[in-house]
């Protein structure tokens, strides 16, 4: 009986080559779409799982409060892990102090690498479960010592096992490689570490750091935990909460816990509370997804119960003959799963040719994993219920038909039989309208915010970091850089102009609210810093040499001036940590970190000791190239031993988006699949509608109607039920989107041309889908269709 239902399946799909053919596409792209989409879940669902103690691994985190705000950051003070370890030992198997992950210079022989990693205490790899690939995980108890990752070891060594073997780090230190480890996959939060060296090395080279073991107004470094067993991280965060006030009171701080569990989909904070984060994006793809493989099945319940007159004379004739309405159901579902493994097959296919694409779109390193068993029972599983729910309907109704009613020739499906095929075209463009809607508010937001004044030039500036072998050595290599004639300014800074590296306190001001306790990002600069970067002074002076007393000065931006609340604000003076500064200057607000959030009170200050980044501004009338050519000969002649690297600002800025840019791309591409689906489906059930009124047009055109005529007649219902559709798509998507849009304090208005805009699309798109058919009907000679009549 099964072979039998399978050969009749068969045989209709090839004496139906157009429905089918809509049926299999349609269905292929949307089980594609949603594999690709449940691919990249499970990536960000499984992100981290990488390390065996996953379920046990936290980062501590702290809230503290400011200017009447609470913010949540996980640098922690240096004092804070020997408390840990005196009086909670028997929470926690683990803990290690990271800083954060930078680029350094390694070099071995000639070969000289610049790679991203960072400073650890021992038992960082241990908590981390790497996989060692030789040497030892606890490689990093010897001094001076440093463990790489597979990939660099491989660029400096080659194919040769560099344990034992000696690099030179930083162009001043000579580090003893311990091991080599598999490089992290994309998804895990540490991916980008390509080396680890060992805490006393860091502590060695900046006497910053070992002042900052008794500091706990400091907080500046990371702390990882392994729990002990048994142990919860919301039970130890309450144990552990208030382990620095008794310390350092100010900000009210609070330490907690967060696990690794939710580092990646759970990390954004508001006023101390957490928000969510990319969960929002899973949930809204994992929707998306549903819906793209819903419209496909649509298509073909659509197509199926539309047809159902032709197949109606052949239940009527198998019901007569015996047959029970459970095999014909059945038989119509094996048809339906014939068509959906088809699809599932094709579906494969396009998602493995697209697949590399889709991991650039959306960065990541998904692929199908073969060979894993569990992976082909979902994916049968997913075909047997994408086949029941697709072909569920046409079988109940088709098997429903009365024998004798179809036999006696009376039968007819009725106004009403449609009904349940327009509210399924009406769902499928509800969907397509709002994705549409959707795509473009994504797009406005992100143009809205690449628009928004950023408060210094952008253009035609770089960002070199700062190595030993370049510093003390400024005014030399900023003469050196003015003599090349093509470069306008260069600068330093504590931190890049398009990142806040440090937050300060301990500020105060004649009529300051007492309860008021300030924060500042701060950031030190080289007098010629704002020529640099082209920041704009909007009352008072800018630094300068021929101030002496400019070291004691500062210019704060208009966030800054609007906290402080003072008046005639040039010459005023704000005191930090008692020490008094007088204000000389005003910039416009500059955008340095979020461009979707306010400004946050920031100030410049003059200061030689730290200098960890150098802008250097071009001269814009010449050739780049040529400038970075001549650039990288002064830095090379001044740093021989390291490589050469920088950024252009701009496209540091412009990362700032990438999130939302990505976001954006992929909701345009399922937006597009999803109208492409519901075309598809509208472009068979207008070819079947044209079909069963050939002789109803063939009178109409012989009694004068217009093409014209004849085109609006059979395009109208198809109009008004998209138009029906975007009227429901607009207030929902409306009620998302405005949820969407309030995490952002500099957000896009709602405006009713986006919506607008978003029915035209899918009306025009919708009158060239049935236009085809309904011109197609309406040229067609009328003695054909009336011949037989």
């Amino acid at each position: 009986m099964f072979y039998n239902h399978l050969k009749i399946a068969w045989r209709n799909l090839l004496n139906n080559k157009v429905t089918g053919f809509i049926n299999i596409i349609g269905l292929a792209i949307g089980m594609a779409v949603a594999i690709m989409i449940g691919l990249w879940m499970h990536d960000e669902m499984t992100f981290n799982r990488y390390h065996q103690n996953y379920d046990r691994l936290a980062q501590f985190h702290i809230n503290q409060s400011f200017n009447e705000k609470t913010v949540t950051s996980r640098a922690v003070s240096l004092p804070v892990i020997t408390a840990l370890r005196n009086d909670f030992p028997e929470d926690f198997d683990y803990l290690a102090l990271t800083s954060w992950i930078y680029d350094h210079s390694l070099q071995f022989g000639e070969t000289k690498l610049n790679r991203e990693g960072m400073f650890a205490q021992p038992e960082f790899p241990l908590m981390f479960s790497l996989h060692m690939v030789s040497g030892t995980a606890a490689g990093l108890t010897e001094p001076n010592s440093i463990m790489l990752s597979e990939s660099l070891s491989k660029a400096l060594f080659g194919e040769g096992d560099p344990v034992g073997k000696t690099i030179r780090f930083d162009a001043n230190a000579d580090l003893l490689v311990t091991g080599v480890y598999e490089d992290l996959p994309k998804n895990t939060e540490l991916h980008a570490a390509k080396f680890l060296v060992d805490w006393s090395h860091y502590e060695s080279r900046n006497e910053w750091v070992r002042e900052s073991k008794e500091n706990w107004g400091n907080h500046s470094f990371q702390l990882f935990g392994q729990l002990a067993e048994r142990r919860s991280a919301e039970e130890v965060s309450k144990k552990i909460k208030d382990i620095e006030k008794p310390h350092s009171p100010d900000g009210n701080p609070a330490y907690f816990l967060w696990p690794m569990s939710r580092w990646h989909l759970y990390s954004e904070f508001n006023n101390g509370v957490n928000t969510g984060g990319r969960i929002q994006y899973v949930r809204l793809f994992g929707i998306i997804g549903v819906f793209v493989l819903l419209l496909a099945c649509i298509n073909f319940m659509n197509l199926s119960t539309a047809r159902s007159e032709k197949r109606a004379k052949e239940v009527g004739i198998r019901k007569s003959l015996g047959s029970m309405r459970g095999q014909l159901i059945s038989q119509f579902l094996s048809e339906s799963l014939v068509v959906t493994f088809v699809a599932m097959l094709l579906s494969i296919a396009f998602v493995q040719i697209s697949l590399s694409w889709f991991n650039r779109l959306a960065d990541k390193a998904m692929v199908i994993p073969w060979e894993n068993p569990v992976f082909w029972a979902i994916l049968t599983g997913f075909g047997l219920l994408t086949g029941l729910l697709a072909g569920s309907y046409p079988a109940f109704y088709l098997s429903s038909f009365h024998p004798l009613k179809i036999l006696k020739g009376t039968f007819r499906t009725g106004k009403l039989a449609a009904l349940p095929r327009q509210t399924l075209v009406t769902l499928q463009f509800t969907v397509s309208v709002a994705l549409i809607i959707g795509t473009i508010v994504v797009f406005q937001q992100i143009q809205h915010a690449k628009n928004r004044p950023v408060g210094y030039n952008v253009n035609d500036v770089i960002q070199i970091r700062e190595n030993t072998e370049i510093t003390g050595k400024y005014d030399l290599l900023r003469n050196d850089l003015l003599q090349t004639g093509v470069v306008e300014e260069v600068g330093y800074s504590s931190g890049p102009i398009t990142s806040v590296w440090s937050n300060q306190i301990g500020f105060t001001w004649e009529g300051m609210p007492p309860d008021l306790l300030p924060t500042f990002a701060t950031t030190a600069c080289s007098p010629e810093f704002g020529k640099a970067v082209g920041w704009e002074i909007i009352a008072g002076r800018d630094f300068s040499r021929e101030h002496k007393t400019d070291t004691t000065a500062l210019v704060l931006n208009e966030a800054a001036v609007e906290l402080t609340g003072l008046d005639n604000i040039i010459g005023n003076t704000i005191r930090w940590d008692e020490e008094p500064y007088t204000i000389i200057g005003v910039v416009r607000n500059i955008v340095m970190e979020s461009p979707w959030q306010p400004v946050r009170p920031a100030f410049f200050f003059l200061d030689p000791t730290w200098v960890n980044i150098h802008t250097v501004r071009l001269k814009p009338d010449l050739p780049v190239q040529e400038s970075l050519t001549s650039i990288k000969a002064v830095f090379e002649k001044i740093a021989p031993n390291t490589p050469f690297e920088y950024q252009f600002v701009d496209d540091q800025y412009n990362e700032k988006f990438h999130s939302e840019e990505r976001i954006g791309k992929l909701a345009r591409v399922f937006a597009i699949l999803a109208i492409f689906i519901s075309c598809l489906g509208l472009f068979g059930l207008s070819a079947y509608v044209a079909e069963q009124r050939t002789k109803e047009i063939g009178i109409r055109k012989v009694l004068g109607a217009s093409v014209a005529n004849l085109w609006a007649m059979q395009s109208k219902d198809f109009v008004l039920l998209v138009a029906l559709s975007c009227v429901i798509a607009v207030p929902v998507a409306w009620y998302y989107l405005d949820r969407w849009l309030e995490d952002y304090a500099y957000r896009v208005d709602l405006g009713w041309d986006t919506f607008l805009l978003a029915a035209l699309m899918a009306l025009v798109v919708t009158l060239l889908t049935v236009s085809f058919q309904s011109i197609k009907a309406a040229l067609a000679n009328p003695v054909k269709s009336l011949r037989s009549e």
